[in-house]
């Protein structure tokens, strides 16, 4: 039996321009300006002034309001709106040619009037890998060695080492180059690719990089110490025993304090010292997205690459007026017209988007520095408040994922430094007074008394408690395990010295 029934529902959905200026929060300023330039290229409708032009820029964006709300029954024109010149006869069929658009600007102005402008040297960047190649040639090696050598070379990774085993490199070259090659062969290649520069590099472990550089040096008393700890006594030397090393090699404390010198001075990463710096940062590089002065004790806060003048097309915005205003109304002109409105509608929203996204941007920004304002006038991160995406969000009157959005892969250019907008969010913890503390403040109290404990008896875990407690801090030992995880420290047994 059929059964219809009335039913009143209330749900809530995104807006595909909703869904745009979320994504476009997400996106740091590094990113913007492709994303920008993704935009235009798939609607000539938009545009981003590259001359410099402002002052025409401001002209076309002051009659966005009334140009872009379209309406077929409207018979108003609009007065700010320039006329259409005469003598240039418009083809809509060159319109609709969607590879003429070379009238379109695509640069992006992001520099202030007065800025000037300089041409940068470029680096290519050489890697270590095609530094190796290079030094093959001093190899006496035939050309099928070479090929050999070659692929392995490539096999090396970023640190300089060989992570894959010989086998697994034999059946890749049958594979790829229809070339059998047994292991000892591949094993006397990599050994003739370990006597190159920088020593230690095609090693298969740590302790074969240490020794290989090792093997480098003038053959000194301190010398023949390290390698044999490295060769016989490893596994103690990467625990600390040194009780043991002294007594299987039958030496004093001073003998190894001498040799654990020399391997301290070595390097566990060969392949990070060969790179060009420029191939080594590229991808490292920051682009902030905010500015923080502090002129006169008063924090002013900038949103970096706001000059973006991103405008819509005063060509399209004529075009739709010719279109609106001509009698012959059949249906290519008509298709034609809804073409542009169409246009022009995704401009005005992603133009709407962008100013949304930087009202957004400085609007939350502006309450974390207000919230952290000890710091940022300080630069002490013992300052630091304890602080969460509510705490924003309250004091913002946004969503807690739109805060964590804006703090997500952003950052902040300030006296101090470059941080990410992460760094200024943490738990609090309570002290033995009843005050509230930031989680940063803990962990650089962890990390000075570690620095200042006796490194030949170094705190355990649990001691590190104590000591905390002591100081007021009330701290579970597995929180310090693990807040010194966080900041890269070893457990006590491993910080320990001779």
């Amino acid at each position: 039996m059929l059964d219809q029934k009335l039913q009143q529902k209330q749900q809530q959905k995104l807006s595909p321009q909703q869904i745009q200026v979320i994504k476009l929060l997400e996106i740091p300023t590094m990113e913007l300006e492709t994303r920008i330039k993704e935009e235009i290229e798939v609607n000539p409708a938009l545009e981003v002034d590259g001359d410099g032009d402002h002052e025409e820029a401001e002209e076309k964006n002051e009659s966005n309001d009334d140009s872009t709300e379209f309406n077929n029954d409207d018979e108003k024109s609009d007065d700010n709106l320039a006329e259409t010149d005469k003598n240039n006869e418009f083809d809509i069929d060159d319109y609709f040619n969607e590879d003429e658009y070379s009238n379109y600007k695509y640069s992006v102005n992001n520099t202030s009037p007065d800025q000037e402008n300089k041409d940068i040297p470029f680096s290519g960047g050489t890697s270590f890998q095609e530094n190796l190649i290079q030094q093959l040639g001093l190899l006496d090696l035939t050309d099928e060695e070479m090929s050999l050598a070659e692929f392995i070379i490539g096999n090396i990774d970023e640190d300089g080492y060989l992570r894959r085993d010989l086998e697994s490199i034999s059946d890749d070259i049958l594979l790829l180059q229809n070339i059998s090659v047994d292991v000892e062969k591949l094993q006397r290649i990599l050994s003739a690719i370990q006597t190159l520069d920088p020593a230690g590099i095609g090693a298969t472990t740590l302790q074969e990089c240490l020794i290989l550089q090792l093997d480098r040096k003038e053959k000194t008393t301190e010398i023949v110490t390290a390698k044999k700890i490295l060769q016989d006594y490893y596994e103690e030397f990467t625990k600390k025993h040194f009780d043991k090393i002294c007594q299987g090699l039958e030496i004093e404390e001073e003998d190894l304090k001498d040799a654990m010198s020399v391997i301290l001075k070595l390097n566990p990463k060969p392949g990070n010292g060969t790179a060009d710096s420029y191939a080594k940062t590229i991808n490292m590089a920051i682009t902030p997205d905010f500015n923080l002065e502090n002129v006169d004790g008063e924090l002013n806060l900038t949103l970096k690459n706001d000059t973006l003048n991103v405008h819509i097309s005063k060509t399209y915005v004529n075009m739709l007026q010719t279109y609106k205003n001509t009698k012959d109304n059949n249906k290519n002109q008509q298709e034609a017209f809804e073409f542009i409105k169409q246009k022009l509608d995704a401009a005005k929203w992603f133009i709407d988007a962008l100013k949304q996204r930087n009202t957004t941007l400085l609007s939350t920004m502006q309450v974390i520095i207000d919230f952290q304002k000890e710091f940022f006038t300080t630069g002490d991160e013992t300052k630091l408040k304890p602080m969460i995406l509510k705490d924003i969000a309250d004091k913002t009157g946004l969503d807690i994922s739109t805060v964590s959005r804006v703090a997500n892969s952003k950052y902040i250019q300030t006296q101090y430094g470059v941080y990410p907008l992460k760094y200024f969010f943490s738990e609090g913890l309570t002290t033995e007074s009843g005050e509230e503390v930031s989680s940063r403040e803990i962990k650089k109290i962890l990390q000075e008394t570690i620095a200042d404990e006796d490194k030949k008896k170094p705190y355990t875990d649990e001691q590190l408690a104590d000591v905390l407690k002591q100081k007021g801090y009330i701290i579970a030992r597995r929180t310090i395990a693990k807040y010194r995880e966080q900041l890269g420290l070893p457990v006590g047994r491993l910080r320990k010295e001779l």
